[in-house]
């Protein structure tokens, strides 16, 4: 098979011819990534982990070895070391996805938006490890040519509440009101310890108390940005550069449980005033309360590639205690956007995280 394609190069596109080398199957899925100049001279396992984000050192190696090329179809090793404007080819074969949940309940649904109760485990947006098997996709595989596009993101581990349009017209509506911050959405997460405003001093986050949400609720006040350190670029931390965004959380800790000779448990509910990635998660991590099965901001941040490549070890699962993080999108409130009428949808609590908290009970 031959493929003609433009290759970006740092100010130009260059077209190139691609043949699919010798021994690729037939159907193999390609993907082609540039290298910048920032990385060069990496080794080709280690350029490739930061590209495929989610998959460990030891998935990326394989990888390489059974589906790495360059543009003239020569095998690469993991030991290359890739050069600026070089672009390394993978041929895989066709992703044979991992079953998700399929039952989507539908929280609220008019002619112009519709809201659904997304489980966890499902992905919303299409990424190397899921591609058909997606929030939208199962929506249109029950609603055969009916426009949907995603309001808003959730964490693929996160479930809850999630909007949909079904017009281009309530797309933009809707697209508007997120944009300017016009949605309450609330969280309830279960944590490790409970959340300890005490330590924002050392993180140098502003605490104010925050009573119109309850005794005890304070807001928690903290800018965000990608982790440089962390070999997992989807990782964020407390930002510490001119590029980082503010961000803050207000919290209120419901109720607290324990069991003898451990940490308390904590159910906390979460109201986003900003909707940065990650934002529930690193604050409570930071003020001393991660979330339950958390792994990447739990106890062990390896437990992220583990877990992305399906290969958590029995250790895993008894530190994490919970097979996804313990984080659910409990509440929307806004004005609809297109009759202006204030719309309030709520997706009850999970019945995976219900048990969880009864068995700490």
């Amino acid at each position: 098979m031959r493929i003609v394609t433009r290759l970006r190069s740092s100010d130009a596109l260059e077209t190139v011819e691609i043949v699919r080398p010798e021994g690729v199957p037939e159907g193999s899925v390609l993907s082609v990534f540039r290298v910048q100049p920032e990385v060069a001279g990496q080794r080709l396992d280690v350029f490739l982990q930061g590209q495929l984000k989610r998959t460990s050192r030891t998935r990326t190696q394989y990888i390489v070895k059974v589906s790495a090329y360059d543009v003239r179809g020569k095998r690469l090793r993991s030991n290359h070391r890739v050069q600026t404007e070089e672009h390394v080819l993978l041929w895989r074969a066709p992703w044979d996805e991992e079953q998700v949940p399929t039952d989507v309940p539908v929280l609220y649904e008019d002619e112009h938006i519709l809201a659904v109760d997304k489980p966890a485990g499902l992905p919303v947006h299409p990424s190397a490890r899921y591609h058909k098997n997606t929030l939208i996709n199962v929506l249109k595989a029950e609603r055969p040519g009916q426009f949907l596009s995603l309001g808003h993101r959730i964490d693929r581990e996160t479930s809850g509440v999630l909007l949909v349009a079904k017009s281009t017209t309530a797309d933009r509506a809707l697209k508007k009101v997120i944009e300017s911050r016009g949605i309450e959405k609330t969280y309830v997460a279960m944590t490790w310890g409970a959340p300890d405003p005490a330590l924002a001093e050392g993180v140098g986050a502003k605490v104010t108390p925050a009573t119109e949400d309850g005794p005890g609720a304070f807001r928690f006040e903290r800018s965000l940005e990608l982790d440089p350190t962390s070999s997992y670029r989807v990782k964020m931390r407390l930002g510490i550069s001119d590029n980082a965004v503010s961000a803050s959380t207000r919290f209120r800790v419901e109720a607290t449980r324990g069991r003898e000779g451990q940490l308390p448990y904590s159910r906390v509910r979460c109201e986003l005033e900003t909707g940065r990635q990650h934002q529930i998660r690193v604050h409570l991590a930071s003020l001393g309360a991660p979330i339950v099965g958390d792994k990447l901001y739990g106890p062990d941040e390896t437990c992220f590639a583990r877990g992305a490549d399906g290969e958590l070890t029995e250790e895993d699962l008894v530190l994490l205690e919970h097979p996804r993080h313990a984080l659910h999108a409990a509440r929307l409130a806004l004005a609809h956007p297109m009759t202006q009428e204030r719309l309030v949808i709520e997706a009850p609590f999970p019945a995976d995280l219900q048990a969880f908290w009864d068995s700490i009970g």
